[in-house]
């Protein structure tokens, strides 16, 4: 499949990380004339094939030249590593499942002594059909640069040239977390840091289960409904404290509200990350 670019106005902060590597190059007229080339649009087309990039750019001649671009892929081992990291944490598989590259995305690959960003343009190998014997020249990157659009409008592309496609890490998550929601179904456990509130909790035998917590059976519109990681502020920070009798407190000044409070807290953080994939159909329900 082929696909034209034009030049984006703004990228994203992991667009940039893979442009901020080109921009260090030393030859920097070559570097603006590899951006025109980008911006006038004689980048003709970028097909992705596997790990590798494809592409065509009118120079000079008639004929365009023909770019081949890759990273070296990771093997089939620390992809697994990869996976397993990502799957131990909710909120990188929700993030990327709504089109956003986490932030702190590298830690799951230096965890595993990997790099998800090349180091150096050493790292990228590329070549050109042009005469020209350096390397980047000004068609590989004007490549590089409609790659930086590429990755904004496509996070899962970096993934791609490090041999691993949407599909394969999305049906591997769903595999991996299956397990571990299964379990999370069932019962989400309490924890607290007040041994009061925890041993009125447990004296009362609250318990909370996930596939009863929300519901709603009605159809949605699927072109109005959009889903997207939420903000680490719930609905009882909106709300405030909820307005219960009062009553004599504990030895260790804790309230009715106090338990609640607290209580209600922890399920609604245990909850809203396993919501969102659940809304993303990711982990195996």
């Amino acid at each position: 499949m082929e696909i034209n670019y034009t030049l984006q106005a703004s990228r994203e902060w992991w667009s940039q990380r893979w442009l901020d590597l080109l921009d260090s190059y030393r030859f920097k007229k070559r570097l603006e004339r590899a951006r025109n080339y980008a911006r006038q649009g004689n980048v003709l087309s970028i097909e992705f094939k596997g790990a590798k990039v494809l592409a065509r750019v009118q120079g000079s001649e008639a004929e365009p030249y023909k770019i081949s671009l890759s990273l070296d892929p990771f093997s089939d081992e620390q992809w697994g590593y990869v996976i397993e990291t990502m799957s131990e944490r909710a909120i990188f598989a929700a993030k990327l499942l709504a089109g956003e590259m986490p932030q702190n995305i590298e830690e799951v690959f230096t965890t595993n002594g990997l790099s998800l960003f090349p180091f150096t343009l050493s790292d990228v190998h590329s070549k050109c059909s042009c005469p020209d014997q350096a390397n980047p020249c000004k068609h590989i990157a004007a490549v590089y640069y409609q790659l930086g659009d590429r990755f904004s409008e496509d996070p899962f592309v970096l993934f791609q040239l490090r041999g691993r496609t949407k599909e394969q890490i999305i049906s591997d998550l769903r595999k991996l977390r299956g397990t571990r929601n299964v379990e999370a179904r069932n019962l989400v456990p309490l924890k607290t840091e007040t041994p009061d509130v925890q041993e009125l909790i447990t004296h009362n035998q609250y318990s909370v289960k996930i596939d009863s917590f929300w519901q709603y059976n009605e159809p949605l519109e699927s072109s109005l409904v959009v889903i997207a990681p939420a903000s680490s502020e719930t609905v009882l920070d909106i709300l405030g404290s909820i307005p219960l009798a009062k009553e004599e407190q504990t030895s260790g000044n804790v309230t009715a509200a106090d338990v609640v409070m607290k209580y209600l807290d922890t399920v609604y953080k245990d909850v809203r990350p396993l919501a969102v994939l659940a809304a993303m159909n990711v982990g195996g329900g």
